[in-house]
């Protein structure tokens, strides 16, 4: 106090000046320390399925009536799953699966992690030029599946990667896994910022051990709407990848509500009354999902979207809780920003209510919807083939912004936000997992 007294009102307002000066570049040098090390997605590869491991509703149907666990009210069921479901018959299952009974032990479940997991992998070390010892950080995510060695074991002993790799094994972590995994490798990588690092993130959903052999039916949909299929995602922070990356990662977002136990109790794991093991999805599924993809998307408007959409929002907000309670809440206009959508593909009647949720169009929504038609839901994994599919279809431009969204059980919805830095290369739309198809795409029929 006697100090203050002493102070004249020209030397208090010198203070002020320097304590401002202090707090500004210290917010200047947090905003630096954050963003300084940008972060980017050089490419990454989808697999492409054997035409083997093809599986037409009626071979599906026909192989499930020579099963004794099926009923059939259970294959009634089933058959009318798959028709409402938005896929079609060219959709893929492992070779287990195609056996009668079904093959679900722990040795083919294996088979099918080399057979999901080694080809993506070397197409994308092919693509990108680089070795299995230049990896600096890799991350598996298999949600139900998790063996001993690990999933990141088993890649580093077929490559050979270095003894001081960082490895990683996300289990039972969803459909939003693959977008947490970027989350992850995003802020290991910026936790490098001295050293030039590149971080593989690896995705899929191996789907033999989660085959469910009963007649509960919220168990029997997995059954019928998950279907084979994996992701190799390369990122590094690199200053001069960004010349050759195809990505910069502008925004990751996580939220969860397992906190709640009507969230988390939606989608769950557990043993029937025969002790037959599988995942039964809730009736109010839907409705967390909701729940939960609001938190996600009103936290990430707030960081992403211009002044005018969240004043909008506010304003709409106020009035509809102090003046007028029958009055809608205004919802963003997320293309303001955004470019395109990848979103959830958990089935056509979902993609749709999320589309219309986030005031969606038709052509928004299609990448989502073409990918559960041509390859079913491949959970964590189904995100990067809705950007192959853009990205045939030349459709992303230099600076575009891509939403990619991801929900799953626990439940949690994650997002990732990318900018294009450089479109396709002459010739790279002719590749990938939709090279001999994308001239058949959109089905207007699957969209209306």
């Amino acid at each position: 106090m006697v100090i203050l007294q002493k102070l004249n009102p020209s030397n208090i307002l010198y203070l002020f000046a320097l304590l401002s000066c202090i707090l500004f570049f210290a917010l200047i040098k947090l905003c630096f320390l954050r963003y300084s090390c940008p972060v980017y997605l050089v490419d990454f590869s989808c697999l492409r399925p054997p035409s083997y491991c093809r599986v037409p509703f009626s071979t599906f149907l026909e192989n499930a009536a020579e099963f004794q666990s099926f009923d059939a009210e259970s294959l009634t069921f089933m058959a009318k799953i798959l028709s409402s479901s938005g896929q079609s018959e060219e959709t893929y299952l492992p070779p287990a699966l195609h056996y009668i009974p079904p093959k679900t032990h722990h040795q083919d479940s294996i088979k099918e992690v080399h057979m999901a997991l080694f080809p993506i992998m070397d197409d994308l070390l092919a693509k990108t030029k680089l070795s299995p010892s230049d990896i600096d950080i890799l991350i598996v995510n298999c949600s139900g599946f998790c063996p001993s060695p690990s999933l990141s074991s088993i890649l580093i002993n077929k490559y050979s990667m270095r003894s001081d790799i960082k490895s990683f094994n996300l289990s039972g972590m969803g459909c939003s896994a693959s977008a947490l995994g970027i989350d992850l490798a995003q802020n290991l990588l910026r936790v490098h910022n001295n050293k030039d690092s590149y971080a593989i993130v690896l995705s899929t959903e191996i789907l033999s051990p989660g085959w469910y052999s009963g007649q509960d039916r919220p168990k029997l949909l997995l059954n019928c709407l998950f279907r084979m299929g994996s992701a190799a995602v390369l990122l590094t922070n690199k200053k001069e990848a960004k010349k050759t990356s195809k990505y910069h990662v502008v925004r990751t977002l996580r939220t969860q509500r397992a906190f709640e136990d009507k969230a988390y109790l939606s989608a769950i794991r557990e043993e029937d009354s025969r002790g037959n093991l599988g995942v039964t999805l809730k009736r109010d599924l839907l409705q967390v999902a909701g729940e939960t993809l609001r938190s996600n998307v009103t936290v990430l408007g707030s960081s992403i979207l211009p002044f005018r959409e969240k004043l909008r929002h506010g304003v709409s907000v106020v009035r509809r809780r102090f003046l007028d309670k029958s009055r809608e809440v205004y919802v963003p206009d997320f293309k303001t920003v955004v470019r395109h959508f990848c979103l959830p593909t958990s089935g056509a009647p979902v993609i749709r209510e999320i589309a219309k949720g986030m005031r969606l169009g038709e052509r928004d929504m299609e990448p989502a919807l073409m990918t559960l038609h041509r390859f079913g839901n491949q959970s964590s994994s189904s995100l990067w083939y809705e950007l192959a599919y853009l990205e045939a279809k030349e459709r992303v431009k230099k600076g575009d912004m891509v939403w990619l969204l991801g929900m799953g059980s626990g439940p949690k919805c994650n997002s990732v936000v990318l900018k294009c830095i450089r479109p396709n290369m002459v010739g790279e739309s002719k590749k990938g997992p939709w090279a001999d198809c994308i001239h058949r795409y959109p089905i207007v029929s699957n969209i209306h």
